[in-house]
């Protein structure tokens, strides 16, 4: 891999950043709540502001021209998460819709799934939420219980899904359900609009945001049999497919690495950034972000390559992980008394966004299961 950035790419970067200086708020810290992804404020702020993105060919650069991209390679499409994402996400949700729902359907969707959405995620203008974990079927996801059942013209949908980020926001759902057996065959991919009726959406309040996470009941919920993306009964090989380009989508690093330096520089300036004890935890905590940094890169590498996923993307998800936990120990350490009074705002988002870093695109002891079956061969016991 080589480890130099191209004169283009670095370009490329110093555009994203122009944009970000003409196009945020002064007080961007505070009006997002603290880098706060899913706030009423993003929200809002989102909704104009990534047409506009879309309108300099900064929303989708990695996606082919003929769905609405320029046909970058992910190395350009890295470059901009890493920009957007050192800012707490002013997309909101809408990256979601960019990083795998909009591959996805490029990859499965049909003609006219891909005429329905395609445009539209390219200008800017639809959200989507990814109703995959359940109550009982989040670590082990291919135990879920939401059922889809046949009805001669369509489907009718019954069941819950927690923890999903961006419901009340999204227009439409990336949604898991039975439509046969046990395990990974007999289930089905559905495109299902939230306005559908018989979808309540419950906010789950806590320390990640206003708006983090959420469960979403459905109750007798009609589609129409145009609404499944890829093949009845053979959904998996679409999951597939998404957890890759999600469990390496948000370079969670870059935030994490931006509250880092950011507590260098409140260290040095009250004098203790010299205390060795805070420049060894100081060593580490830039350390464990470098090789997260690093091991996502690799899997980046990869994609650009054309080689086929891997347990890459386990070891760099995980390494995200470790990384987010060593630099919020540390910031908890020297820097708790910010924490408690909540006077600054890049602290609060590292702190806070550390607490769904284990959770989100697939647990970490999800990850730790993968790593020791697809990279270290270790037998799988049942």
């Amino acid at each position: 891999m080589d480890f130099d950035w191209s004169p283009e790419q670095i370009g490329f970067r110093h555009r994203v950043r122009a944009f970000l200086a003409d196009h945020l708020p002064d007080d961007w810290g505070h009006f997002s709540y603290s880098f706060d992804t899913g706030s009423d404020a993003v929200e809002a702020f989102a909704r104009d502001f990534c047409p506009k993105l879309a309108a300099e060919g900064l929303l989708v650069p990695h996606w082919p021209k003929e769905y609405g991209g320029q046909g970058f390679d992910a190395w350009h499409h890295w470059i901009l998460n890493e920009e957007m994402f050192a800012f707490g996400e002013p997309r909101s949700y809408q990256y979601m819709s960019v990083n795998w729902a909009g591959p996805a359907l490029i990859a499965y969707g049909t003609p006219a799934q891909k005429a329905e959405h395609l445009q539209r995620i390219a200008a800017g203008t639809l959200f989507y939420c990814q109703g995959f974990s359940e109550p009982n079927a989040g670590s082990d996801l291919a135990a879920l219980q939401t059922r889809a059942e046949h009805t001669g013209d369509g489907f009718v949908i019954n069941g819950s899904k927690i923890w999903t980020s961006a419901a009340s926001i999204a227009d439409y759902c990336v949604l898991l359900a039975r439509t046969g057996g046990e395990g990974r065959r007999g289930i089905t991919v559905f495109l299902v609009p939230m306005a559908t009726p018989g979808i309540t959406v419950n906010v789950i309040k806590g320390l990640q945001g206003q708006k983090a996470f959420h469960e979403v009941f459905f109750d007798n919920v009609e589609v129409p049999e145009s609404a499944i993306l890829g093949e009845l009964d053979k959904g998996w090989s679409v999951v597939t497919g998404i957890l890759h380009n999600e469990r390496i989508g948000a370079p969670r690093y870059a935030l994490t690495l931006r509250g880092l330096d950011h507590a260098f520089a409140i260290l040095r300036r009250e004098g203790r950034f010299d205390d060795p004890g805070v420049r060894a935890g100081a060593a580490m905590a830039r350390a464990a972000c470098e090789a997260a940094r690093l091991q996502c890169y690799g899997v980046i590498d990869g994609r650009v390559k054309g080689k086929p996923p891997s347990a890459d993307t386990n070891l760099a998800r995980y390494a995200i992980v470790a990384a987010d936990r060593i630099v919020t120990d540390f910031i908890g350490e020297h820097l708790g008394d910010y924490l408690i009074t909540g006077s600054d705002p890049v602290l609060n988002a590292t702190y806070r966004r550390a607490g769904s870093s284990g959770i989100a695109a697939g647990a970490a002891e999800i990850q730790l299961n993968a790593i020791a079956r697809n990279h270290l061969d270790l037998p799988v016991v049942r």
